[in-house]
């Protein structure tokens, strides 16, 4: 989700490495660099062009202070206005009634389905007690798929298969919830497209008969700009409250979700960015904007942390992290904990600049096995005393072991000590000051974003 964009990003910014000032010169090859990696990423050129001229405007004329270079501090001018075009901030979703109805809608194919049992699923986890609703009525086999993701996980569905009137349905689904003390219905309806003005009726009949607390918009990210015009269409017709964008993990290069809020006036409230039903996220501007800045995303890793660490266990290992005594056991565990919280590929952007310990392939999960290769080719004494393989012998058993050539055994370790010292320091530092400072730290001491 968005490496390509980062990549782009981190080249345009490093135009500036080694500068002591900002200058008119120096600036316009970086926003040069930055404009054209906007619209590779399916940027609306208008857009770019006005996101340019401000941080222009910003920079141009800044006093650079001791504790900065320039580069820094366009990182940040770029950071602050990538969350102002995303939204600024995050606004969660209404579910304050009870029950609290979330009406779920978008174009044929968008994944509407998938998301809703996705959202049961993820407002279950917040202890809430979802029903799913089956108020597709015109694709054969909707109910079926709807059921059996839900049924993975346990969540019950309500439908009516014989009934062709979609009010009907939501009604009797309505008076279902009440009996079975339901306090959120999710009501998956059919796909339409924008110029289908039957489709539409329908969903608007459905809006005005069941009054949702939320009406949320479901956009496919492969579509790029195109998504961007039919959310315009739906706002008019619907007026719906927030925008879903589902498919980030796949081809689509981010543009949709950089924009999307601040063209169509609306909320971005989710993102999926994998096939699991846990693959979903609240979108949080502050926390995309630092993962396209190659900063990651502390806080929502933590997040994730918790919902799968047991307790002690992370203590265990805090404790062991503030003693210098973090070792290639620890780091294994830690990697099959990682592996538990989802997408390999999403957590390790979460991290700011953990790219660099898993550098042997492109394929992160390649890396990941490589690595586990090293670690089970080690002695049990290995494995508790890192410090004692600067010896070459041990090193060539374990390359051997695991069929790792010796430099990839050599860059491995490097890594493990470097990134031993990173993990010292995200301990070292408390609450909101974690990311604060550790981001400000990562950018001072690598200057390579």
């Amino acid at each position: 989700m968005f490496e390509h964009l980062q990549n782009k990003l981190s080249k345009a910014l490093h135009i500036l490495k080694g500068n002591s000032a900002i200058t008119e010169i120096n600036i316009a090859s970086s926003l040069k660099e930055i404009g054209r990696a906007l619209i590779d990423a399916d940027v609306n050129y208008k857009i770019v062009r006005s996101f340019i001229q401000k941080i222009q405007k910003k920079s141009i004329g800044q006093k650079v202070i001791t504790s900065l270079n320039p580069r820094q501090l366009i990182t940040k001018i770029v950071y602050d206005e990538l969350v102002c075009l995303m939204g600024g901030k995050n606004i969660e979703i209404n579910i304050s009634k009870n029950p609290s109805i979330i009406l779920i809608c978008g174009l044929q194919g968008s994944g509407k389905t998938s998301f809703s049992s996705k959202l049961a699923f993820f407002l279950r986890k917040k202890n809430q007690n979802p029903l799913l609703v089956a108020a597709d009525i015109h694709r054969p086999a909707a109910i079926d798929q709807l059921k059996l993701i839900s049924d993975q996980v346990n969540i019950p569905v309500f439908s009516l298969k014989e009934s062709k009137d979609v009010i009907e349905i939501v009604s009797q689904s309505i008076l279902y919830a009440s009996k079975k003390k339901k306090n959120v219905i999710i009501i998956d309806t059919a796909g339409r497209l924008s110029i289908d003005k039957i489709m539409m009726e329908e969903i608007k009949k459905i809006n005005e008969y069941s009054k949702p607390d939320e009406v949320l918009f479901i956009v496919d990210a492969m579509t790029g700009q195109d998504a961007i015009n039919t959310a315009q269409y739906f706002s008019k017709e619907l007026n719906f409250n927030g925008i879903v964008i589902t498919k980030l993990d796949g081809d689509s290069r981010g543009g949709v979700a950089i924009t999307m809020s601040s063209v169509v006036k609306k909320p971005i409230k989710f993102i999926t960015n994998g096939e699991k039903i846990e693959d979903l996220e609240i979108f949080h501007p502050d926390r995309i904007a630092n993962r396209i800045l190659g900063m990651g995303d502390i806080v929502s890793l933590v997040e994730k942390v918790q919902e799968q660490f047991d307790e002690k266990r992370t203590k265990k290992i805090y404790q062991k992290i503030s003693k210098n005594r973090f070792d290639f056991n620890d780091l294994l565990e830690q990697i099959q904990q990682i592996k538990k919280i989802g997408n390999i590929k999403n957590i390790i952007s979460m991290i700011p600049g953990i790219d660099k310990f898993f550098s042997f392939s492109g394929n992160q999960k390649d890396s990941i096995k490589k690595i586990e290769s090293i670690i089970y080719s080690m002695t049990p004494y290995e494995r508790s005393h890192p410090k004692i393989l600067i010896d070459i012998k041990r090193k060539k058993r374990i390359s051997k072991g695991s069929g790792v050539i010796l430099s990839h055994i050599d860059l491995f370790l490097k890594q493990f000590y470097d990134m031993n010292k990173i993990m010292k320091k995200i301990h070292d530092y408390s609450g909101k000051k974690i990311i604060k400072d550790f981001i400000y730290q990562m950018i001072k001491k690598e200057n390579n974003i």
